[in-house]
């Protein structure tokens, strides 16, 4: 599982002109099953998306195809671990320690 990290590199104004490419691209990535949560971080200096992938280099490559990365707007930190706990609705991502 990935925690991607979204650190706004723009003014604002900037992000806010990309959202609606950027909430088009995280509905494609929701309804491939890659994202399980995303959101703004408070306060508003990037977001966070929780996802699911089978490689690091497949994450980072969706990372890349961000509207926000295309415009020059975040920039992404990506962190991976092993979710050995979850809520019972996420119970076919848990993961054991190998």
């Amino acid at each position: 599982m990935f925690v991607l990290e979204l650190t706004y590199t723009a003014p604002l104004e900037a992000v806010d002109a990309v959202i609606p490419a950027h909430t088009a691209w995280l509905d494609e990535q929701y309804a491939k099953g890659l994202f399980l949560a995303s959101g703004r971080k408070n306060p508003r200096d990037g977001g966070v998306i929780l996802a699911v992938a089978g490689t690091r280099a497949e994450v980072e490559e969706v990372a890349a195809g961000d509207p926000f990365v295309a415009a020059g707007v975040c920039a992404y930190r990506v962190t991976e671990f092993v979710a050995t706990k979850t809520a019972p609705e996420l119970a076919h991502h848990r993961q054991t320690l190998g």
